[in-house]
């Protein structure tokens, strides 16, 4: 995969049975190192004054991401496990509980995707259950696909 990659993250957030769909796409950077998937990519949020700086890693069997900025979050998915995350915002911290249900990671020459299932908490209650499709594709075939 080329260094330059369009990233796509797409997501839905299950809340007393109500869904709300997440979606962004924007541009970013790819590399590896040491076996680990790197996308770094910026995101502009309504309301904040500086984007949001992302970092994801991907691994095999789990994903990292890291964002700073306004909103401050170091979040981890593996299966099987809860883990904790603290997440800051201009209007206050939290920490939730991040498990991990199921995690799947594709790549191919040219792509990779990950789609992670889980479920989020606040002080041991479940708030939300969660479902996100990242994906990344090298900005130099995008012309060549139809």
């Amino acid at each position: 995969m080329t260094k330059d990659v369009l990233v796509s993250i797409s997501g839905i957030h299950m809340l007393d049975g109500e869904g709300s769909d997440v979606e962004l796409v924007t541009t970013g950077n790819y590399y590896e190192k040491n076996g680990i998937r790197y996308l770094l990519y910026d995101e502009l949020m309504e309301g904040l004054s500086q984007p949001v700086k992302n970092v994801v890693k991907v691994r095999e069997d789990s994903l990292e991401i890291i964002r700073r900025g306004e909103i401050h979050a170091h979040m981890t998915f593996k299966k099987g496990m809860t883990i904790m995350a603290s997440y800051r915002t201009p209007f206050g911290e939290m920490l939730v509980g991040i498990t991990t249900e199921r995690i799947a990671v594709e790549e191919e020459e040219d792509s990779l995707a990950v789609q992670v299932d889980y479920a989020l908490d606040i002080n041991g209650q479940e708030i939300s259950r969660c479902s996100i499709v990242l994906e990344a594709r090298s900005r130099g075939n995008l012309s060549s696909e139809g």
